[in-house]
């Protein structure tokens, strides 16, 4: 009987070792060339032929990438806001005052209207030749034109005085007030007729040139133009002067 129960035994010990355990085979995860899809096969003797059972296709939601796509679209266009705008903004304001010289050129003329200022520099004044006294007498006169600092634009207001006076039939004589010597305004003297500076004394005829030694130059004379609603005209009756300033106390005219 013991014989029969080791026979028995070493069978079963053999069957267990001879009889394979059966479990789930192992899979394989291959991913398809188009990059969307994985498909799953269990590992066969034959991996090119995979079964219809276990043949399963995982596929990532095409929405995703859509709304993705929208996403970033959406964000380039709110940073390209972002950068445009202020970057537009800026630009304009420092080129303001280079917008406004251009534009003051023109004078604050409308359409159809000529303008009070012309690009060579030419100012038309408030007076017409028929307010110049026709003996000769001088005239004082304020020119007056648009003033453009940095950002801020002033029209129409003093820039500086002349004297304005008639010689012959040609267009009148213009003189600078201002005093070559230190810069003091030069007055006339009706009683003496002669122009005078109250600061040091210079003196000058009427036709501005110096009667003493105290300036070291004559009275500046300015160009002067006569003008026909602001085209040239020897008959014209509008008064068009290029105001400028001068270096004082110098031998030589020297515009600053």
């Amino acid at each position: 009987m013991n014989s029969d129960r080791f026979e028995n035994s070493a069978f079963g010990i053999l069957t267990n070792f001879a009889t394979p355990q059966l479990s789930a085979p192992p899979q394989r995860i291959d991913r398809d060339p188009s990059l969307t899809a994985f498909r799953i096969y269990p590992i066969m003797s034959n991996p090119a032929e995979p079964t219809a059972a276990a043949d399963t296709v995982v596929s990532p939601s095409t929405k995703r990438p859509r709304r993705r796509m929208l996403l970033e679209a959406i964000t380039a266009f709110i940073g390209f806001t972002i950068v445009a705008v202020p970057s537009t903004l800026a630009g304009l304001f420092f080129l303001d005052p280079i917008l406004r010289k251009r534009k003051a050129v023109s004078g604050t003329a409308t359409k159809g209207e000529v303008a009070k200022k012309d690009e060579a520099g030419f100012i038309r004044l408030d007076v017409t030749r028929s307010a110049i006294p026709g003996d000769g007498t001088p005239l004082s006169v304020t020119v007056r034109d648009d003033i453009t600092d940095a950002w801020n634009l002033f029209r129409d207001v003093p820039i500086g005085s002349i004297w304005l006076r008639i010689v012959g039939d040609g267009p009148p004589l213009a003189l600078s007030s201002v005093c070559p010597h230190l810069g003091c305004s030069v007055d006339y003297l009706r009683a003496k007729t002669e122009f005078f500076c109250p600061c040091h004394t210079s003196s000058f005829d009427l036709n501005g040139k110096k009667t003493n030694e105290i300036p070291p130059r004559s009275m500046d004379s300015l160009e002067v133009s006569t003008r026909t609603d602001g085209k040239e005209d020897p008959n014209g009756t509008e008064i068009w002067v290029k105001y400028q300033n001068f270096q004082k106390a110098t031998a030589e005219k020297i515009v600053i």
